[in-house]
């Protein structure tokens, strides 16, 4: 197969201008190319030779992979046809897809009330009539998979609805969490009473990071109101109190395994965190306000927090270079293993990831529980 000319990056809208300084930053060689709101490409140098499975290191990347090429017209037979004509490429290597992701990219900006990135109705048409259009798949090869999470290791197939009339044709390798998600987005759903959206960016958190939780974990979260992000952390078990001055939602105040501590976390004295294990906080400040808070909790002498999920808000995108400050300052605390991600289901802010020692995530032999949002919602 001739070497990638080019690599495709799908981000929340409003992103772009982040995920481009992030990307040239690590990556000087790569050229900014053509992009989209929420989509974004970059060109290779000649001799670049990415492997499928290369990892872009990015936190506004929600998900990326080589491109095949481009398809444009008007004509739906046409464009799936040319799906299948770029993907040549891939068996010219006797590269076979197990995986076809289909998706749109988001259709505005996360600020818009009421709207959440999902897998749409169109994208599940689409990859229906490719999935149908392969001719040529060799014998003995298992079906391929349709919009389905894939296993590590795996090929996928990706097709980008990046407007009606052009999609973007490529390829990654399944290694990380979010890249075995079409789109990169967690089969995540709002429960029936959902108390606010911060229970579908905790559920993502959950995923993504993959702490090794245990039912019946003592857990404390800061800026808790109105409890969105404590709902969904009593789902997988955890035992939470929840600090915040503000009312939290009915169905927290009734629930056994919440306390409600109507104070400001600068208010608590440091040693009555003794014996939690986990610290989350989304709370509605800048983000050296959040991290001086957290700091002041996780290196008092008796407390012996082991994990941490903190939504860092970007108050203007300017913050968004400070992101290695922010997750180098975390591992100053003794967190070894830490990552930062803006979510899919993020606003204009990321979550950073901290634990304590890399091994504790051979821990995490059982993921928490989570709901899946029904394909095609």
């Amino acid at each position: 197969m001739s070497k990638a000319e080019f690599i495709f990056v799908v981000c929340q809208q409003g992103a772009e201008a982040a995920l481009k300084a992030e990307v040239i930053a690590q990556w000087p060689d790569f050229r900014f190319a053509f992009s989209r709101p929420g989509f974004v490409t970059f060109k290779l140098p000649a001799e670049a030779d990415l492997p499928g499975d290369f990892e872009l290191r990015s936190t506004f990347a929600r998900t990326y992979g080589i491109s095949l090429g481009k398809l444009q017209g008007n004509d739906p037979a046409v464009l799936v046809a040319g799906v299948w004509e770029l993907a040549k490429q891939l068996a010219e290597n006797a590269q076979v897809p197990q995986h076809l992701h289909v998706w749109e990219r988001d259709a505005t900006t996360s600020v818009k009330r009421g709207f959440e990135p999902a897998l749409t109705p169109r994208a599940q048409e689409v990859a229906l009539e490719i999935a149908e259009a392969e001719s040529d798949r060799p014998n003995g090869t298992p079906p391929l998979r349709i919009n389905t999470r894939a296993r590590a290791g795996q090929l996928v197939l990706d097709c980008v609805l990046v407007a009606p009339d052009q999609w973007w044709i490529g390829y990654h390798i399944a290694k990380t969490l979010p890249s075995q998600w079409p789109g990169g987005v967690p089969p995540v759903e709002p429960c029936e009473n959902m108390i606010s959206r911060a229970y579908l960016k905790m559920h993502e958190a959950l995923l993504w990071s993959q702490m090794p939780i245990e039912p019946g974990d003592s857990c404390v979260e800061i800026g808790c109101a109105p409890g969105g992000s404590a709902q969904a952390l009593l789902e997988v078990g955890l035992n939470v109190a929840g600090i915040d001055p503000a009312n939290v939602d009915e169905l927290l105040r009734v629930h056994p395994n919440f306390v409600h501590l109507k104070k400001r976390a600068d208010d608590l004295r440091r040693r009555e965190f003794r014996g939690i294990k986990w610290l989350v906080s989304d709370a509605s400040l800048a983000p050296e306000l959040t991290l001086d808070s957290v700091e002041s909790i996780v290196t008092f002498d008796d407390v012996h927090i082991r994990g941490l999920l903190l939504t860092l808000k970007l108050t203007t995108w300017d913050l968004a270079a400070l992101i290695p400050d922010y997750v180098e300052r975390v591992r100053s605390w003794g967190f070894a293993h830490v990552r930062a991600r803006q979510l899919a289901f993020n606003r204009q802010e990321f979550c950073i990831a901290g634990l304590r020692t890399k091994s504790m995530r051979r821990l995490a032999r059982k993921r928490p529980p989570t709901r899946r949002r029904p394909r095609g919602k």
